[in-house]
C-alpha cells in the first residue's frame, strides 16, 4: 500500500481530500500546525471513515521533522496544501506570506529531495492569472498576480517548475484553484473560519445565522450583468476529487510539471449566489454597499477543458448543491454545539 502525506490536512481543503482519499487504496498521513485549522477535525474525519489517518502535529517550515516523517511512515506521495491564503491579509503582511508560502515550500521539497519522494500534487491557485485578458481562462492564458499571495503562490509554480526541467525525476502537478465553497454531503467537515470570514458564502451564513449583522457586498459598479463580481465556485468535494484525479495521472504518466485549472467552468455574481442562498434559506439575507476593493476584478471564470480530458475530471455539483451544504455545515456547527 502506497502512503501519502499531506500538508494542510486539517484545513478546510485538506480535510476534506483526506476524506475522498480515505476511499481509496492509500496509507494517509496528515501534517498540519493547525494555525488555520484544529485537531478536531482529525475526530470528525475518523468518524467519516473506517481507514486509520496519522496525523503529525508539524511545521512546513521544520525540515528535519519533514525529513523525520518521510523516513519514519515511509511516504510515497505528497498533496501540499499548507500555506497561508488570505489575499487582504497578504497584502498587509507579505513577510508572513513570503516566509510561510514560499519557505515553507522550498523546505518541504528539500525534505522531499532528500528523502528521494518525487511525486507531488501542489495547490496553486488561479489568482495567479491576475485581471483576465479573456474569459474563460485556459492554462495558456498569461499570469500577472495582483496580490502577495497570488506572487507567493506563482513563484512556487516557478520554483517547482524549474526543479522539474533539471531533475527529470520529478513528477508535479500544480492544480490552479478557481472557488472552492460548500462543505462534504454529512456536514461533518466544512469551512470553519477562525474570525470573520473573508470568503463569501461562508460570510452569507454568518449573516444567516446573526453571527454578522449583514453581508457587505464591495462594489456594485464592476462590468458584469447585474454590477456584482463574478466568480467560478467549485464544489469542495468536486475539487478534493480533482486531487485524486492528479494524483492518479502523476502515477501513470511521464515525469515533469503540468498545470491544471480547478473550476466549474460557469461564473456567478455575488447577487446571483445571495439569491440562491436565500431561495435555499426561504429568507432574506441583509446586505450593504461598500466601496470596491483595491485588486478586485470583474469576472473571473474557469476554462477547465484540459483536466476534463487529460485528468478525466469534471464537476458534478452545481451553486444550489454548494449553498445547501454549506447551510447544513454552519448550521450543524453552531446549532448543534
Amino acid at each position: 500500500m502506497n502512503t501519502i502525506l499531506i500538508t494542510g490536512g486539517l484545513g478546510y481543503i485538506g480535510s476534506h481530500v483526506a476524506f475522498e482519499m480515505s476511499k481509496s487504496n492509500f496509507k494517509i498521513v496528515l501534517y498540519d500546525n493547525c494555525l488555520n485549522s484544529d485537531e478536531s477535525v482529525l475526530n470528525e474525519l475518523k468518524k467519516m471513515t473506517s481507514r486509520e489517518i496519522i496525523y503529525i502535529n508539524g511545521d512546513i517550515l521544520d525540515t528535519p521533522k519533514l525529513i523525520k516523517t518521510f523516513n519514519q511512515y515511509k511516504i510515497d506521495y505528497v498533496m501540499h496544501l499548507a500555506g497561508l491564503k488570505s489575499v487582504p491579509e497578504s497584502n498587509i503582511n507579505p513577510i508572513a506570506y513570503y516566509k510561510n508560502n514560499i519557505s515553507g515550500s522550498i523546505s518541504l521539497i528539500e525534505a522531499m529531495h532528500k528523502c528521494n519522494v518525487k511525486k507531488l500534487v501542489f495547490s496553486s491557485s488561479a489568482s495567479i492569472y491576475g485581471d483576465p485578458e479573456y474569459l474563460p481562462i485556459d492554462e495558456f492564458h498569461p499570469v500577472k498576480p495582483s496580490s502577495t499571495y497570488a506572487f507567493t503562490k506563482l513563484y512556487i509554480e516557478n520554483f517547482l517548475h524549474d526543479l522539474s526541467k533539471k531533475d527529470d525525476s520529478w513528477s508535479i502537478v500544480a492544480l490552479r484553484y478557481f472557488n472552492p465553497a460548500g462543505s462534504d454531503s454529512s456536514g461533518m467537515i466544512g469551512e470553519s473560519p477562525k474570525n470573520k470570514p473573508g470568503n463569501l458564502i461562508p460570510a452569507i451564513s454568518y449573516v444567516a445565522l446573526g453571527k454578522i449583522k449583514e453581508l457587505q457586498i464591495f462594489g456594485e459598479n464592476y462590468d458584469t450583468k447585474d454590477g456584482t463580481g463574478v466568480r467560478d465556485f467549485i464544489h469542495i468535494t468536486d475539487l478534493a476529487k480533482g486531487h485524486l484525479a492528479a494524483l492518479d495521472f502523476i502515477k501513470k504518466s511521464m515525469n515533469g510539471f503540468n498545470v491544471f485549472n480547478l473550476g466549474s467552468g460557469e461564473g456567478n455574481s455575488v447577487r446571483e449566489i445571495i439569491y440562491m442562498y436565500e431561495k435555499v434559506l426561504k429568507r432574506k439575507i441583509k446586505t450593504s454597499i461598500r466601496d470596491r476593493r483595491d485588486g478586485d476584478i470583474d469576472s473571473s471564470i474557469a476554462d477547465p477543458t484540459k483536466a476534463n480530458k487529460v485528468l478525466n475530471w469534471k464537476t458534478s455539483s452545481n451553486l444550489e448543491d454548494i449553498c445547501r451544504s454549506e447551510w447544513l455545515w454552519q448550521s450543524k456547527r453552531f446549532y448543534e454545539k
